[in-house]
């Protein structure tokens, strides 16, 4: 029994992207919920089923109780910060797919840069009482305490390995925000960079420059999961999900798995083979992709691990436009999370959906390859999918 196109996003919903919403964590999911179900034309009432993270601070119970939900039968929620993305559509298919519920919403929402800035040192990620606390330290107290800081190490380390430079990564950065000036959605609409703009930009945590990091967002961001058959009856083009797949690799960390051979990021290669299997496609079927754009460093570490090319070529891969529309891999065609907003991911999956739609205001041709791939948060456990027209 497979998953394969036995589910589909059928309602995607935002609030706006902001650095101060004025409005509550709750109000903000509440609203990025009301909107996807209204997208789709399903009632509040027919919910039955809502999947999060667990860094959300949303309860499901209280998001059901602000938009009059019933009974709810299915409810969960996925560790790892950004690495939940995608894994929270993988629960709501499973959910809907094995019947265990006929309409689950997956949500997030927060005010991360009004409110807890996750780029900032947090003294919470290592007072934890769990064990990724203990984790964290290790490491805080020598002062390894931001998600700069330790992006840096494997970005520094990457470069020693493989002869990248600081201006392969700036490239990244500027295919992003090319693409959030034409999208009236992102916080840098009518604001692309050169790469001349990249270098001069202020240093972060040598080699990150701040435009190699993304943004701190309010906001929040919500999708609608129902059956395929269902799916064919609602008033949007459905987006089928063909894969969906979780990953963590050997001797995995929270951000800083430096003790392996491989200081890469092979969680993603996990998921990649999994997307590949369930899924039957592979790199060349993919149009383009949606890569978590949290540090820029990780999208071309992802490009190698998913098997866009071989290990140590995507410095070479992401030149001359290739990433940008009308190259052969469009990557991140909202803008990213560099240039849209900071939504632990979940914006770029609404961007998928928007390119299966035929609704993004960067559109890709999907005639001869109708798929996009996306995924969630690099060096952590983490997730993917595979949506289809």
């Amino acid at each position: 029994m497979g998953l394969s196109n036995k589910a589909a996003i059928v309602g995607i919903g935002a609030t706006e992207f902001s650095k101060e919403s004025g409005r509550s964590e709750l109000q903000l999911a509440v609203e990025a919920v009301g909107h996807a179900l209204r997208d789709c034309g399903i009632a509040p009432s027919e919910v039955d089923g809502l999947t999060t993270f667990t860094m959300d601070n949303n309860s499901e119970i209280a998001v059901a109780r602000e938009l009059g939900m019933g009974d709810l039968r299915f409810f969960s929620r996925i560790n790892y910060g950004g690495g939940a993305a995608c894994g929270t559509i993988q629960q709501a298919a499973m959910a809907v797919a094995t019947g265990v519920a006929d309409v689950v919403v997956a949500y997030r929402a927060f005010n991360e840069r009004s409110g807890m800035r996750f780029g900032q040192v947090s003294s919470w990620a290592n007072a934890q009482v769990n064990t990724n606390g203990l984790d964290n330290a290790w490491s805080y107290p020598m002062g390894l305490s931001t998600p700069a800081g330790t992006v840096a190490m494997q970005a520094r380390r990457y470069m020693h390995e493989y002869g990248a430079t600081s201006e392969d990564f700036g490239r990244v950065a500027v295919a992003d925000r090319r693409h959030a000036a034409t999208n009236p959605q992102a916080f840098f609409h009518g604001k692309p960079i050169t790469l001349e703009d990249h270098q001069a930009s202020r240093m972060i945590v040598d080699p990150l420059h701040l435009l190699d990091c993304c943004q701190e967002t309010d906001g929040g961001q919500a999708f609608v999961v129902v059956s395929a058959e269902r799916a064919r009856d609602l008033p949007q083009v459905p987006a089928y999900i063909t894969a969906a797949a979780q990953g963590s690799g050997a001797d995995q960390f929270v951000m800083t798995s430096y003790y392996r051979d491989d200081i890469g990021i092979p969680e993603i290669g996990v998921v990649g083979r999994e997307l590949w299997r369930q899924s039957g496609l592979r790199p060349d079927d993919m149009p383009m992709a949606v890569l978590y754009d949290h540090f820029t460093p990780y999208v071309l570490m992802q490009l190698e691990e998913l098997g866009f090319c071989g290990r140590g070529e995507a410095k070479d891969f992401v030149k001359d436009g290739a990433i940008e529309v009308g190259g052969r891999l469009p990557l991140n065609t909202h803008g990213g999370q560099l240039g849209e907003a900071y939504l632990h991911g979940m914006n770029g999956i609404a961007e998928a959906v928007r390119q299966v739609r035929g609704t993004s205001v960067n559109p890709v041709s999907l005639d001869e390859k109708p798929h996009v791939l996306v995924t969630a948060g690099t060096g952590v456990p983490t997730s993917g999918l595979i949506l289809s027209r």
